[in-house]
């Protein structure tokens, strides 16, 4: 069984990031870890409604998420 240690999520050194298809569309990012592994537990109500829809029109909306060095 794999493990995913969200100890680290707190601190993010990782985001998902969601790149909108639509020139004046703009992207969403989420705490993740290095393998891309959002802790939805973590997330308040707006966030995880956010990730959410953001996953549900990948293709339609947004391209497919990278991970990518939080700024932070």
């Amino acid at each position: 069984m794999n493990r995913i240690d969200f100890a680290a999520v707190r601190h993010p050194r990782f985001v998902l990031r969601f790149r909108p298809l639509r020139p004046k569309g703009s992207s969403l990012a989420f705490p993740c870890n290095d393998r891309g592994c959002v802790d939805l537990d973590a997330l308040g109500d707006g966030m995880l409604r956010s990730y959410l829809y953001a996953r549900a029109v990948i293709g339609a909306e947004y391209a497919r998420p990278s991970v990518e060095l939080s700024l932070r």
